[in-house]
């Protein structure tokens, strides 16, 4: 009769064969990297030889871009958010602008925030704001504007 083995004995051996399985996934991710380095550097020697520049991505997002999601296109103009939103607006109405639909919630925070400290934006309630309209050349003016202003008053 076959002897059964020990539970203890059952675990050791499954985790053994988790462990084998787990450091050759690792070499194949390890190869497969390689060979992506490899063909990124290729990719840079034939652009070069073609006279382009090819803009350097980080393995995130070339993974991104090469399943179709969005790859960042770079900084946020916020004063040219501010312009495009309606004098009253709502932390929604700047997500619908155009670049902003991605962005996190502390992000788009963030920026209202900054309009609110730079004296842009008025907080009118909870979660409505009130573009300020400014006698000032910029959306955005310099402290130094605003304490000259300060003094006229």
């Amino acid at each position: 009769m076959p002897q059964r083995k020990s539970s203890g004995s059952m675990v050791l051996a499954m985790q053994r064969q988790a462990d084998s399985v787990l450091n050759k996934l690792r070499k194949s991710i390890r190869r497969l990297e390689s060979e992506l380095a490899q063909l990124a550097r290729h990719e840079q020697m034939l652009a070069q030889l073609a006279g382009r520049r090819v803009q350097k991505r980080t393995l995130a997002e070339r993974t991104r871009a090469s399943t179709g999601e969005n790859v960042p296109g770079g900084r946020i103009d916020w004063k040219n958010v501010l312009a495009q939103l309606p004098s009253q607006f709502k932390a929604s109405n700047v997500r619908q602008v155009r670049g902003l639909a991605d962005k996190r919630p502390s992000e788009i925070f963030a920026g209202i925030t900054r309009w609110i400290e730079a004296g842009s934006v008025k907080r009118k309630e909870r979660g409505l704001y009130e573009r300020v309209a400014h006698k000032f050349s910029s959306v955005c003016p310099s402290s130094k504007l605003r304490r000259k202003a300060a003094r006229k008053k």
